[in-house]
């Protein structure tokens, strides 16, 4: 079954829901933005290996993640995803920020859908560092977490 590699920008409420719900919350009616390999991206970086492209959608989730921080104290959280290629939508998206990975989600993703975490290690980082500041952690370590980002 082919899937396509999702990077979500999330906030503490999602990982709560997510929790409770077993999904993220995503509709056609209600698309929640996200990042992977798009044609735009890979026409940005011919050459580039699909590890290369996929650490670009990355990295933009990570901005887009440090940018929609509710608070500057908040720690940027993404979630990388295997979703069905029709629940990905690259229809009307148009990156504030000019993200060429931007798509939107246009179906929930169940827990089973998810492959990791990846959080800050501290609060608050001043200068938001880069993607490879973020610490993994398995999906099946969603409890704790929820536990860093209280």
């Amino acid at each position: 079954m082919p899937v396509v590699r999702v990077y979500l920008p999330v906030g503490r409420a999602d990982l709560d829901e997510l929790a409770s719900g077993g999904a993220v919350v995503a509709s056609s009616a209600q698309p929640r933005p996200a990042f992977a390999v798009t044609p735009a991206l890979q026409a940005q970086g011919p050459g580039l290996d699909a590890e290369d492209l996929e650490y670009a959608a990355f990295s933009e989730a990570v901005a887009a993640a440090g940018a929609a921080r509710a608070d500057g104290g908040d720690r940027r959280i993404v979630i990388a995803a295997d979703a069905d290629p029709r629940w990905v939508s690259s229809d009307a998206v148009v990156a504030e920020d000019g993200a060429l990975s931007a798509v939107a989600i246009v179906e929930a993703l169940p827990l089973s859908r998810l492959a990791s975490f990846h959080v800050d290690e501290e609060a608050g980082e001043p200068d938001d560092g880069d993607a490879d500041d973020l610490l993994w952690y398995d999906v099946t370590e969603l409890d704790e977490v929820r536990g860093l980002v209280r």
